[in-house]
């Protein structure tokens, strides 16, 4: 199998490389629980896991930021009475960019409040000038400006679409249907729950309705909550891994040890404490995205197989989460479309 990363524009693959804004404590915040409470939700099991999922919704939904896709949200994933997911952060505010640190804990912003295995498409049809593009999953936005895009920042959402959910005991599946800025598609994104087995499949199937073709890229941030600190976490890929370079924030060598197939961390991470680094290695085939993280200690973990190739990966991890954040492309004619999904096996001894 051929070691050579997938062709894919900088463009397409910066959104989730940008460092972390500097800003100063937003003079009041929200606990997150407040917002849990009254957002809407719908529970999931198929007998070994129960899940929460907060759906979109533009005026109560849970997350309604313009960075990452508004369906999909997991606020709570159990199985053998463990927790993989959930909020990350203790409490929100709407001026804050990503998240900041007050002594109540960590403030998020309205486009990084989010949880669970939730992804983020680069921009279509953004140009630094006043003016309208799409993000998948979000809809039509306006810039207002002629900075460049910073999915940091909040966009006005100018049109989210026609959206409908289909809700089983072990399913619910989110349509977001749209037509605007140059582009249209019916997006289609399900997260199931395997009858009899510890695991979640994610599907998507994406269908190019406009006249302009759909190229982009879709990472998943995973955003999970195995071990406080990250202790004793072991990240395993099929590949030997190498650290890249363009690290936005890299690991302390107290702290990751990069061997053979896999990343380590050797110790738990501390307050305020931030790493932010892409791992390289990968080839062309799907069967490199296959990721397991383990914590070594009880053994319990995820395994996250994706049936596409990859074309980049970074590592993300404060002391309240632990994210590999893979990434794949995405390319959709006009009239065709384009069927993707991940597979996630949890282990809770």
């Amino acid at each position: 199998m051929k070691r050579l990363a997938a062709a894919v524009p900088a463009a397409l693959l910066a959104a989730g490389a940008l460092a972390q804004p500097a800003q100063p404590p937003p003079a009041s915040s929200a606990p997150v629980e407040a917002a849990l409470n009254a957002a809407p939700h719908i529970g999931i099991t198929n007998g070994l896991i129960a899940a929460r999922i907060l759906p979109p919704h533009p005026d109560k939904g849970f997350y309604r930021g313009t960075r990452f896709d508004q369906a999909g949200v997991i606020a709570s994933m159990k199985f053998r009475g463990r927790e993989f997911y959930g909020p990350w952060f203790e409490r929100t505010a709407p001026e804050v960019l990503d998240y900041t640190y007050i002594p109540e804990g960590i403030v998020a912003g309205p486009d990084s409040a989010i949880s669970g295995p939730v992804e983020e498409f680069a921009p279509l049809g953004f140009a630094p000038k006043p003016g309208l593009f799409v993000k998948i999953g979000v809809g039509v936005l306006r810039q207002p400006d002629e900075k460049p895009y910073d999915h940091y920042r909040h966009y006005q959402i100018v049109d989210g679409g026609a959206r409908t959910t289909r809700v089983a005991r072990d399913s619910v599946t989110f349509t977001q249907t749209l037509s605007g800025a140059g582009y249209g598609y019916v997006y289609r994104k399900t997260l199931r729950l395997v009858p009899g087995r510890p695991q979640m499949v994610i599907a998507h199937v994406l269908r190019n309705t406009g006249s302009e073709p759909i190229v982009t890229t879709v990472y998943d941030h995973n955003f999970l909550r195995l071990v406080p600190g990250n202790g004793d976490i072991r990240v395993t890929f099929p590949f030997p891994v190498t650290a890249g370079t363009a690290a936005a924030n890299p690991p302390a060598a107290d702290l990751i040890r990069i061997e053979g197939n896999s990343v380590a961390y050797l110790r738990p991470m501390t307050d305020r404490e931030r790493i932010s680094f892409p791992v390289t290695g990968y080839g062309t085939d799907a069967r490199d995205y296959a990721i397991q993280v383990t914590d070594t200690k009880s053994g319990a973990g995820v395994a996250i197989r994706g049936d596409r190739p990859l074309v980049k990966v970074n590592i993300f991890s404060i002391d309240r989460t632990q994210a590999v954040e893979p990434y794949i492309a995405i390319n959709v004619p006009p009239g065709a479309e384009q069927r993707w999904s991940y597979t996630y096996t949890y282990s809770a001894p």
